[in-house]
């Protein structure tokens, strides 16, 4: 934020951040979205300070640039802090219009190589005969010995710039292998500054160039001497008659990260501060809100750490009484004893429940090269089926490719029936009219449903007393348990609910292997 006591000290730093300033005068007190997204994108290269022409204080800085206070304006400032550079004035600022503004004014008029980003940007590789460019090079020094040197030679660029041309300045003392490449380490060039007009030939640091031969002083006489040798290289690009290869600039603002992250901090925290005392309490309530949302999370977790710790270490081992017991009803015992025996205290397999609302996101939509695993089950066999499901599927949940799932059967039959009549060794599907189409046993089925590539994979159940299981094929399960030549049905307990899905960390492993059938079809059936 600029006013009228801070705005030259503001402008004064385009020398030691080797960039132009740029001034945004607007009638809005809070800074727009849009000024902020282009100071960010052009943050490499260009410094921001908002000026808001409504507040008292910046009275004397609008009289000076004479800123009209209901039209926003944009200035740039370069080597000159009296007289901007460049300014454009639109009653709606436009990113297209900002861009092409800032996009020609990048750079200093006689910008100081600090890096070797910098110099392929303002010095690029020639592209062809006539994109040729040359950059006027001043090898110089710091302090005051060598500022009328590098006056006069910022009054050269602004005189005669032009597209093919550019001008910049470099320090010997920072940058002394470049230096010593051009120089050749020349007695007449020590302590003294020099000109050197050169062109990049490629990316590997060939460069072809030419010095003038004395030092430069700044004077008429200097000044005609460059002027002649710049006229003669548009006619005579041979004139350019030395080459060397010049090693990578050495980057003089990469030791200055560390404080320049701490300035930051504390203009931050600065800024903050001055909001606190200064600001109504109606536009801190939302920073305040997220710092009280912060504490509140990261001390709940502290909490909930700590007594889940506690409640941990109080837990005992079981005795050995326990662990005989479990041993001799095993067979009966239920599937928690089972899935505490077997699965890591806290492990877990999570399976979602395919529905219509995610649907799409669960498969339709599946990323490529992952499958759903989904198994088809009833209200009445929810519970036994999904927990022998878990306990089957427990292993394979490391694999990030597969998710699990479970279709209810009472919701979702037709979709089913639907999807079998393209497994090609599938029993034929019952027409919905036939009096046992209701009663046609599909729980325990699993299909694995790649989503991208449209096809499935079948697991049926185990049948009772076949201890080999069966992967993949397509024999029903319960296909005796309704015919009427049987005359009987069969109500099979939790036991032999669980033993639908017996074998199935096998079909499993086939899966993941690729080698089991897959059953394609054109599109997924809608999920109603």
């Amino acid at each position: 934020k600029i006013t009228d006591k801070n705005y030259i000290h503001f402008l004064s730093n385009w020398k030691k951040e080797n960039k132009p300033h740029v001034l945004l005068f607007d009638h809005m007190p809070v800074v727009p979205l849009l000024y902020k997204l282009t100071a960010f994108t052009y943050r490499d290269y260009l410094s921001f300070g908002y000026v808001y022409v409504g507040l008292r204080g910046t009275e004397k800085l609008s009289s000076q640039y004479n800123i009209n206070v209901y039209t926003p304006t944009m200035m740039i400032f370069k080597e000159n802090i009296d007289k901007p550079a460049d300014v454009v004035q639109a009653r709606e600022m436009k990113k297209q219009l900002i861009d092409d503004f800032l996009s020609q004014n990048k750079f200093l008029m006689v910008a100081r190589l600090t890096n070797q980003r910098l110099f392929q940007e303002l010095c690029p590789v020639k592209k062809s005969h006539r994109q040729r460019k040359h950059c006027v090079v001043l090898l110089t020094g710091e302090g005051n010995k060598f500022a009328e040197a590098y006056e006069a030679f910022l009054t050269f660029a602004v005189a005669n710039t032009k597209d093919t041309l550019k001008f910049v300045h470099i320090y010997n003392d920072r940058q002394p292998e470049f230096a010593d490449a051009l120089l050749m380490d020349e007695e007449k060039y020590r302590g003294k500054s020099a000109v050197v007009i050169l062109e990049r030939r490629n990316n590997a640091g060939k460069i072809a160039y030419k010095t003038l031969e004395d030092a430069w002083q700044g004077s008429k006489e200097d000044n005609f001497i460059l002027l002649d040798l710049l006229d003669q290289l548009r006619t005579d690009p041979g004139l350019l008659s030395s080459e060397t290869v010049l090693v990578d600039l050495n980057d003089e603002l990469a030791p200055m990260f560390l404080i320049r992250w701490l300035y930051s901090t504390l203009d931050y925290i600065s800024d903050c501060w001055d909001s606190l005392f200064h600001s109504n309490w109606r536009e801190m309530m939302p920073l305040l809100s997220l710092l009280f949302s912060a504490l509140f999370i990261l001390f709940g977790t502290v909490i909930v750490q700590a007594f889940s710790d506690s409640s941990d270490a109080r837990e005992s081992p079981p005795s050995e009484k326990e662990e005989a017991a479990a041993k001799t009803e095993k067979n009966d015992a239920s599937f928690s004893k089972e899935t505490n025996s077997r699965i890591p205290k806290k492990g877990f397999v999570e399976v979602t429940e395919l529905t219509d609302i995610n649907y799409n996101s669960n498969l339709v939509r599946l990323r490529p090269g992952h499958i759903n695993v989904v198994l088809i089950l009833s209200n009445s066999t929810k519970t036994a089926l999904l927990q022998k499901f878990a306990l089957e599927v427990y292993t394979f949940t490391g694999t990030s490719c597969l998710h699990f799932s479970f279709l209810s059967l009472d919701k979702h039959r037709e979709w089913l029936e639907y999807l079998l009549e393209f497994a090609q060794d599938a029993a034929p599907i019952p027409n919905q009219y036939d009096k046992h189409f209701l009663e046609r046993d599909y729980t325990g089925y699993v299909l694995a449903l790649n989503g991208h590539k449209k096809y499935f994979c079948l697991f049926k159940p185990h049948r009772l007393g076949d201890e080999g299981g069966t992967l993949g094929s397509c024999e029903d399960y319960d296909s005796s348990l309704h015919t009427e030549a049987r005359g009987k049905t069969c109500s099979p307990g939790s036991r032999s609910i669980k033993n639908k899905l017996h074998k199935l960390s096998f079909w499993m492993e086939h899966l993941l292997e690729g080698s089991l059938q897959r059953f394609y079809i054109p599109s997924w059936p809608a999920l109603d």
